[in-house]
């Protein structure tokens, strides 16, 4: 029975990747977390008595704290913790140096010398997974092909520059050390449990508040979105068989502009909760309920983020052609699914 450490798990990838786990495989899990503001232990409730499931109180930029996680052994290392809000660098980039940067190298340092203490078929099978962004490649135009896994690195906010800075601590790791490492490279993700400060979980948390729903610049910046389940469901496949030391793009071919995403969201909602019905007015919202007909009236345009990217999109053709991989969710019926988990699970307060 293989066991997995996964850093992170709290968080919306991490929990949501440790309950497929949980569900698909007998594996044994332990669940590294420093639990930020962007973690939510409840999101893992139904797994927490499992006798499979091991949750750590950890900073992964503590190495003696990381000493204890290791001591247990892992077969495994799927790297996840991260500071990723875009604006939140902006403001404080230290906490992403320190989470980012050193972090991954204590991790790096740790699995480093768990592996070469490893022998035989327990060797041959450990991996370092180091789950990274497509922000790295920098911005793309209207006309620019996707990104591809040989994309030269131009990260242009700290968060972009921090996660490409741990990019390069593992393929060094793996170069110097033979470490044996698996990188991938993520479009943006949604679904179940994102922190309510990412754009799809704000959109529709403003609008059912019938608070303003704030888009940067004209709206026109466009990103390249995945379910998380796909994005799991990659994530498995690239640590069964993906290569050491190779680098996989993730993607489910979903390019929206922000505008498109906010309109397409505000739309959904107008046939679920038509804003006469909606159950979350409060007193304050009442009189503006009197004078919408339509979510998408939420929409403000808003001064634009310094430095902000134009265009994501990655070519995950290599993931596809080597591994066989494809996305599973259609994502118009995604969103829409994605939208009524989170009316069944918001309330005011999350906000």
């Amino acid at each position: 029975m293989k066991k997995i450490l996964i850093t992170g798990g709290a968080g919306f990838i991490g929990s949501n990747l440790i309950r497929h786990l949980h569900e698909t495989t007998d594996y044994q899990i332990i669940n590294l977390d420093k639990l930020t503001y962007a973690s939510n232990l409840n999101s893992l409730d139904e797994i927490n008595n499992s006798h499979r499931y091991q949750f750590l109180k950890i900073d992964i930029a503590d190495a003696q704290q990381l000493q204890q996680a290791f001591s247990l052994s892992p077969d495994a290392v799927i790297h996840l913790a991260s500071e990723t809000h875009v604006d939140r660098s902006i403001e404080n980039a230290a906490e992403f140096i320190e989470t980012n940067i050193v972090g991954t190298y204590n991790l790096l340092q740790q699995s480093r010398e768990l592996y070469q203490s490893l022998s035989g078929l327990q060797k041959s099978q450990f991996r370092f997974f180091h789950v990274s962004t497509d922000e790295v490649y920098g911005s793309l135009q209207s006309h620019d092909s996707p990104f591809t896994e040989s994309t030269p690195y131009d990260p242009r906010s700290p968060y972009s520059a921090s996660k490409a800075s741990a990019d390069h601590l593992v393929r060094a790791w793996h170069a110097t050390y033979q470490l044996p490492i698996l990188i991938s490279h993520s479009a943006n993700n949604y679904g179940p449990y994102q922190h309510c400060e990412k754009l799809i979980p704000k959109i529709i948390a403003n609008a059912l508040e019938l608070t303003y729903i704030p888009i940067y610049g004209d709206g026109t910046n466009i990103r390249d979105w995945i379910h998380v389940a796909d994005h799991i469901s990659a994530t498995m496949s690239i640590l069964k068989n993906g290569r050491p030391g190779e680098t996989y793009n993730i993607s489910a071919n979903f390019e929206q502009t922000n505008m498109e995403i906010a309109l397409q969201v505000c739309w959904i909602l107008d046939e679920l909760y038509p804003i006469a019905q909606n159950p979350f007015q409060t007193s304050r919202s009442s009189e503006t309920a009197d004078t919408l007909q339509s979510y998408e009236e939420l929409i403000r345009l808003v001064a634009d983020r310094p430095g902000h990217d134009f265009r994501y999109a990655n070519d995950c053709s290599k993931l596809s052609d080597e591994l066989n991989w494809q996305p599973q969710h259609t994502n118009l019926a995604s969103l829409t699914e994605t939208v009524k988990w989170y009316i069944e699970h918001l309330t005011v307060t999350d906000q």
